[in-house]
């Protein structure tokens, strides 16, 4: 059987001036990056008569070790949209540095629905995430330095909340002491590094409207507190302008092709939990001038991903979508219903009753609390049993949902079309009425407890009295109307990673509230997130190289 990069690598691409000129974009507007990778300069969105597209979300159901197939489901989606002869484009997230050498792997789909060059997206591609660590680390040694000359502000060296960070899963930095060596080298403080995928930057970059909306943001970012709890700004330090010279380029979308040839805006890829997760709100308004259907993607589980998509991006951004996929798998239903992932191979229906209202739980909540329509999406695997696949096609319609098969990692956009009929009939036939699950009015405490019990069908949410007071003085500095953003596990609707499936009468405890000012939201801690993950016993990096002849191997 191919990997991923040799189906990739066997791909006969086409000339990104080709995709570009498919797409009906001048060229004045293309920035060439190599023959097969290009930016967008951003003057398209302003200049571009063409009205909008239809806005097509694809999430999932609660991650499980069996995997999803999200990325894959979303990119064969977008190649079923063409081949049934819509004009469709796509809007995806680049990856991290950290889960390629990782575990996880990369974010460019799998089999035959992929977007290539696979291995250039997946390791530098166009320098994005480099140019976000750089102004991420400017702010760092201009903060450190003001410290060092004077400290004119009264920054409290114990109260800075800026970290360094790098684009690699690194333990080892996780916490670190710095400026040692005498008063010549520095101030002496505890400080650490974030992967750059948690930096603030990110979430500000993919937020961003415009590059005079990236710099006001960035100017915003909140660095630390002074001796008499006075927040400190990244403008105060002077330091927004360097920061927004060395975005500039970065903010432009970047466009690249499916291995069947569609139109991909690859961009931006901020943290799941303690951010939005969602590639930029530039590339997601551009693919839609582009395209009559544009298809997205949200990240982790719905209740997770989709919820700060539409709740957070869709809010900030006036993003409304025209209907949702929901992904899932046989495999993960059973995962949810209680077997290990040795015994997923063998039909059984009990455990795939067990775990189905996990599917159920997510796919009513973009019904009834979004009110979007939406379809199911089951990745099939070979080991599937008509059976099972039946069980599920039963249970949706009971909430009036369609379910549809997708082959799209083994067949490619032809996998996909099934798929992108019901896809175009929600969009002609199903009219939402989108809502967010809470009010910008709402004080945050009630924004979270909003959150918890309307998407996750928590009991309630345990605020401590650290976070209750950080709330507090949130509010009192204004940011009582920016929307929440909750961090907690991924591997279940509450914050404990054990509690599978749909869990009911859990309270979720909030341990920590802290504010992005730039990105525009408050972060809700719970449990034990991580911002710089670890190497696992075998990084997959151990498996990459580079033959004689330049071509890289061992990369999925």
């Amino acid at each position: 059987m191919q990997t991923d990069l040799e189906i990739a690598q066997a791909c006969r691409l086409r000339p990104i001036s080709e995709i570009a000129a498919a797409a009906h974009i001048d060229e004045q507007y293309v920035e060439q990056y190599g023959r097969y990778k290009a930016k967008i300069d951003l003057s398209l969105l302003q200049e571009t008569k063409r009205g909008d597209g239809k806005l097509i979300l694809v999430t999932a159901i609660t991650p499980t070790p069996a995997g999803e197939g999200k990325t894959t489901t979303t990119i064969g989606l977008a190649d079923g949209l063409r081949r049934i002869g819509k004009n469709a484009t796509l809007a995806l997230r680049e990856p991290s540095l950290g889960p390629v050498f990782g575990i996880k792997g990369g974010a460019a789909g799998g089999g035959y629905a992929q977007v290539v060059p696979m291995e250039d997206i997946n390791l530098h591609f166009t320098g994005d995430f480099h140019a976000i660590g750089a102004a991420n680390n400017l702010l760092a040694a201009m903060l450190d330095n003001h410290i060092h000359q004077g400290n004119a502000l009264g920054i409290d060296p114990r109260r800075i909340t800026w970290r360094r960070c790098v684009d690699m899963n690194d333990r080892q930095l996780r916490f670190v002491v710095d400026g040692l060596g005498g008063k010549v080298n520095g101030v002496p403080r505890e400080d650490g590094f974030d992967i750059t995928v948690a930096s603030e930057i990110m979430a500000v970059l993919c937020l961003a409207s415009s590059l005079s909306d990236l710099r006001e943001r960035l100017s915003r970012i909140i660095v630390g507190y002074t001796y008499d709890d006075r927040p400190v700004t990244a403008g105060q330090l002077r330091a927004a302008g360097a920061m927004t010279a060395l975005l500039r380029d970065a903010l432009k979308p970047n466009l690249v092709q499916t291995l069947e040839g569609t139109p991909a805006l690859v961009h931006g890829g901020p943290f799941a939990n303690i951010a939005h997760g969602c590639n930029s709100v530039v590339a997601t308004r551009m693919a839609l001038k582009l395209g009559d259907y544009t298809v997205t993607e949200a990240g982790f589980g719905a209740d997770l991903g989709a919820e700060k998509f539409l709740d957070i991006k869709c809010r900030m951004a006036g993003l409304t979508p025209a209907a949702v996929v929901m992904v899932a798998t046989v495999r993960a239903l059973k995962m949810h219903g209680g077997l290990a992932k040795s015994e997923l191979a063998e039909e059984n229906l009990a455990a795939l009753g067990a775990g189905i209202p996990n599917l159920l739980r997510h796919v009513s909540n973009i019904r009834e609390v979004y009110r979007l329509p939406c379809v199911v999406a089951v990745n099939r695997f070979p080991t599937d049993t008509d059976a099972e696949i039946d069980f599920i096609i039963r249970e949706c319609r009971k909430l009036g949902v369609n379910t549809v098969l997708s082959t799209v990692w083994a067949e490619g956009g032809r996998g996909g079309e099934a798929l992108a009929r019901e896809v175009v009939r929600l969009c002609e036939q199903e009219r939402g009425d989108f809502a967010f699950s809470y009010a910008d009015g709402l004080p945050i405490a009630e924004k979270i407890e909003a959150v918890v019990r309307r998407v996750y069908r928590g009991a309630g949410v345990s605020i401590l009295p650290a976070a209750q007071k950080q709330i507090a003085a949130l509010e009192a500095l204004g940011f009582g109307r920016c929307p929440v953003c909750i961090a907690k596990t991924q591997y279940s609707f509450s914050d404990d990673p054990t509690k599978l499936g749909a869990p009911e009468d859990f309270t979720v405890t909030v341990r920590n509230v802290k504010i992005c000012a730039g990105a525009g939201f408050v972060v809700a801690l719970t449990g034990d997130i991580m911002t710089m993950p670890g190497l696992p016993k075998k990084p997959a990096a151990e498996n990459i190289d580079v033959d004689p002849s330049g071509r890289i191997v061992g990369l999925f």
